[in-house]
């Protein structure tokens, strides 16, 4: 299949190489574009502007940071996808965000499928990545062939596409909660003469068989934030994604204001850049250790 990908950070770059040795031809636009030219080895293009990206493309994939990327994006290629082209949503993008998308394709006789994943980097060079969609039967068939090329699996969550951005910022709420509470017993274990390694281990063996709670747990009792997989701003703006679809939906959330006093403190500490595991250091701070 002929794509355009636009978005080549982290998580686009490895996406594209999957892509790439599958067979796919990839023309991939980067607002940085440096960011853009390894890929060339691997046989992408290069493309000047979001608009000649998509230029003869069966479908384009957008994998970028937030609202304000994606619609800006979509505003410089949408009039250069024809009728019946499909945009395929990968990012973490407000619920409101992505019904606009929706709306704004299917005035024009596009279509638009939402298809945020789960996973960090390692998980995307892997292809290892998690996927949630959400939107057309017919158009989430012509798109299974990518998801299996990206991903270890594929959740179909509906037929509205800001169904699938439901799922991915209520998922990204449940890592930050399990991260406060990693954060908090650690710091009482810690400061009960306790080792973080050994309370690990106990943790991993006798309450959760989950690479989640092992692979975060590892990186708070090792303090291991840096290099980040998934930066603490980033955090901090699903976190706030996840709110304003609660309160859209008007179901009371109160755990999620008490971690957006968490990532406030780290971002105040000038931890933006750190991984947003980091969130679990403030229990430590405030515990005098």
């Amino acid at each position: 299949m002929k794509l355009a990908f636009i978005g080549a950070g982290n998580m686009g770059s490895a996406m594209v190489r999957n892509l790439l040795r599958a067979g796919h031809g990839v023309n991939v636009y980067n607002r940085t574009r440096a960011r853009v030219e390894p890929l060339v080895q691997d046989g992408a293009g290069i493309a000047e502007s979001p608009a000649h990206a998509v230029d003869g493309a069966e479908a384009v994939i957008t994998m970028l940071a937030d609202d304000a990327a994606v619609e800006g994006a979509v505003a410089k290629f949408r009039n250069a996808m024809p009728a019946g082209g499909l945009h395929i949503g990968m990012s973490t993008i407000s619920v409101a965000c992505s019904r606009k998308l929706a709306e704004d394709h299917a005035a024009h006789g596009q279509h638009y499928v939402a298809a945020p994943v789960f996973g960090r980097p390692d998980a995307a060079a892997a292809a290892r990545l998690w996927i949630v969609a959400a939107g057309a039967t017919d158009q989430i068939e012509r798109c299974r062939s990518l998801f299996d090329t990206l991903g270890r699996g594929l959740s179909v969550v509906g037929s509205d596409p800001w169904l699938a951005n439901v799922v991915k910022v209520s998922g990204n709420f449940l890592i930050a909660a399990a991260l406060e509470s990693l954060g908090e017993a650690f710091a009482l274990v810690r400061k009960s003469g306790i080792g973080a390694a050994e309370f690990l281990e106990i943790a991993n063996n006798a309450l959760f068989k989950s690479p989640l709670y092992a692979n975060y747990g590892a990186a708070v009792a090792n303090e291991q934030f840096e290099p980040a997989g998934f930066k603490l701003q980033l955090g901090f703006k699903d976190l706030r994604l996840a709110q304003q679809a609660a309160e859209a939906a008007a179901v009371p959330m109160p755990l999620a204001g008490l971690l957006r006093d968490r990532f406030l403190a780290a971002l105040a500490r000038g931890e933006a850049d750190l991984d947003w595991a980091a969130i679990a250091r403030i229990a430590a701070v405030q515990a005098g250790l």
